[in-house]
């Protein structure tokens, strides 16, 4: 592994998918930015099964993980990825359309590190996502691989 891990972005809208690709891409960050659909995929990838059984060993830096996904929610995704002891110490970031209380509340309570409400305005959801790739992926500094499944 060369060191810059990826970033994990599970998205359903093709249009949001690509406005926060082009936001992460805005700051030239070095990270790939693997894109999946929905919360199986998610799982899937995050587990090395499926399409996914023969990807390189590692977890992303960063999950960016919407709410409403077809066929297993955000919160379901984010209950899977805390309840692995590979997995839970990733950082998650709920990037969402639900500025629900109830929501913003279950997906602290469940392990999120981050919620961000997706803003309807195009230039203030790139400047968001572009501070978010940053913070997390190349500011931020992760626990050791060695820690990960103690």
């Amino acid at each position: 592994m060369n060191g810059i891990r990826q970033i994990l972005l599970v998205e359903d809208s093709p249009a949001d998918a690509e406005m926060t690709m082009d936001a992460l891409s805005t700051n030239n960050l070095a990270n790939e930015i693997i894109l999946v659909e929905d919360g199986v995929a998610a799982l899937d990838y995050l587990f090395r099964r499926g399409a996914y059984a023969t990807r390189t060993p590692g977890n992303p830096a960063v999950i960016l993980l919407d709410l409403k996904l077809p066929k297993l929610d955000g919160m379901e995704v984010l209950s899977a990825i805390r309840a692995d002891s590979n997995l839970r110490l990733i950082p998650v970031v709920m990037l969402t359309s639900s500025a629900e209380e109830r929501d913003l509340v279950e997906s602290y309570r469940h392990g999120a590190n981050s919620y961000v409400v997706k803003p309807l305005d195009f230039r203030e959801f790139v400047a968001q996502v572009a501070s978010l790739g940053v913070f997390w992926a190349a500011v931020n500094r992760p626990p050791p691989s060695s820690v990960v499944s103690r």
